[in-house]
């Protein structure tokens, strides 16, 4: 068998529970495509770090501006406490809603700010707040003298369960969101600024997830999920609001809604090629019954935490840029890790009766699972691959050079920083640890098998070749 037709088949790009939750969608046997990272959450994306203030008070009829209080914040700091803005992009499906400081992201390509979600008329003093934190931290473009000026990224979707009027988020509680900000796990559901939000008729909120990508990179997706009907509510391809007709807010005015997506890759991208991931966002509202109703705000923003230091002021900057041959993987990252977040907030969310004993249910998992059985979509959930994290010092024993007598002649496993890569000819390929302990060779059916001396490839039926180590 000659080497490069194997190859092409083995090695081109496929077109594509540790957050802290009890339960996700994927614990739910819901056919997911993709291989999410460790944390299956936005902050995968290294730099990226999430922060929830959540306001929950009061209950019993509305008393405009004493509750009860369904509300809160959510803020993302793409680098960290670090001021370097990143490369990004904005996109609306449908333009009922608000995200401040979106003509600047249009027009330089630059986002200089946190981003922060909260409720629809709270807009205002958090994006004051963002730029008081900036200030008071010096997380900003002049620390010292104070001479900048910027425009935060703040979004809104209107949570019904509130006493929106009454405006109970302050510019502290924003502080308090961004302090709270960290790596790690994200918490889910009835938090931050999706804490009185509704999802296809049930109880909605934040959530978030992952895709790793062959080429090496990794894709976040946080979402705050307050959109779309009942009826067209569809998980997998199965029409599951068709088939959980009950369980609906006790109140008729429901139909309006919006979804805030926030898209985060640590692939060297420039605005236009994030323009194009946050145009795939809609494809996941799509597969979820979502239209971009009348009443909707659907708005979001991608942004990369590749070519660090790009912003800063000096005469020249040189930029790293994927290649658009190499974009697909990241949309499909895109709508998968979209899709799986909206998922994730609706199963995280928790059943919550807000102003005049409106009440938002929860979707119930049991029912969903009995859904997608009766349609044969379910799938064991131990079945979907998920990667977990690995020290270097348990990949660096499989660096090295490799040689074969079979198809692959030669062969590379290499370690850039974290992340392990195999390397065939001019095909480089990243491998992930598996939970089940297995090295996944990303965009394609391959598996690393290590054996004393070498490595085996395994594909899905057989062994692929047997190479040995000729060198470190």
């Amino acid at each position: 068998m000659r080497l490069f037709p194997l190859l092409a088949a083995l090695l081109v790009a496929l077109a594509p529970s540790a957050s802290g939750q009890d339960v996700r969608a994927r614990d739910l046997g819901i056919p997911f495509d993709g291989i999410p990272g460790p944390l299956n959450a936005i902050t995968d994306v290294p730099g990226v770090e999430v922060g929830h203030t959540t306001l929950i008070r009061g209950d019993g009829p509305l008393v405009k501006g004493e509750g009860p209080v369904r509300t809160g914040v959510t803020a993302i700091l793409p680098r960290g406490r670090t001021f370097d803005p990143v490369m990004a992009a904005t996109y609306a499906l449908n333009g009922n809603g608000e995200m401040t400081g979106v003509h600047w992201i249009e027009e330089s390509g630059y986002l200089e700010t946190p981003i922060a979600i909260t409720n629809t008329f709270s807009v205002g003093v958090v994006r004051d707040a963002v730029v008081a934190w900036m200030d008071s931290t010096g997380i900003n473009a002049d620390p010292a003298g104070g001479l900048w000026y910027t425009y935060p990224l703040v979004a809104e979707t209107y949570d019904v369960l509130n006493d929106i009027l009454g405006q109970h988020v302050t510019r502290r509680h924003a502080f308090d969101a961004l302090d709270a900000a960290a790596p790690g796990p994200v918490a889910e559901g009835n938090v931050g600024g999706g804490t009185g939000m509704i999802a296809h008729g049930f109880k909605g909120g934040i959530g978030t997830a992952s895709r790793l990508t062959g080429s090496g990179h990794t894709l976040g997706v946080l979402v705050q999920a307050n959109y779309g009907g009942r009826d067209r509510f569809h998980v997998a391809g199965v029409p599951v609001g068709q088939e959980i007709t009950d369980l609906r807010p006790n109140w008729d005015a429901i139909a309006r809604g919006s979804i805030i997506v926030v898209v985060a890759t640590d692939a060297p991208l420039l605005p236009p090629q994030l323009q194009r991931l946050a145009e795939r966002v809609p494809l996941a509202i799509g597969r979820m019954g979502g239209v971009g109703s009348n009443g909707s705000g659907d708005i979001f923003v991608a942004f990369s935490t590749g070519n660090p230091g790009a912003w800063a002021e000096r005469p020249t900057a040189s930029l790293a840029a994927l290649p658009n041959d190499e974009m697909n993987d990241l949309f499909e990252a895109t709508v998968g890790a979209t899709e799986e977040a909206i998922l994730n907030a609706m199963v995280a969310a928790e059943t919550m009766t807000g102003r005049d004993g409106l009440t938002a249910h929860a979707l119930p998992h049991d029912r969903l699972q009995e859904v997608l059985r009766r349609y044969g979509r379910w799938v064991e959930p131990s079945s979907l691959p998920r990667a977990v994290a690995v020290e270097t010092d348990a990949m660096r024993p499989l660096v090295g050079h490799y040689r074969g007598e079979g198809p692959i002649a030669e062969a590379r496993v290499a370690l850039d920083g974290d992340r392990l890569s195999l390397e065939i000819g001019a095909s480089r390929r990243r491998i992930v640890r598996l939970a089940d302990g297995r090295w996944r060779v990303l965009g394609t059916d391959l598996d690393l098998d290590p054996t004393p001396g070498g490595v085996r490839l395994l594909d899905a039926d057989e062994v692929v070749d047997t190479l040995e180590r000729v060198g470190r």
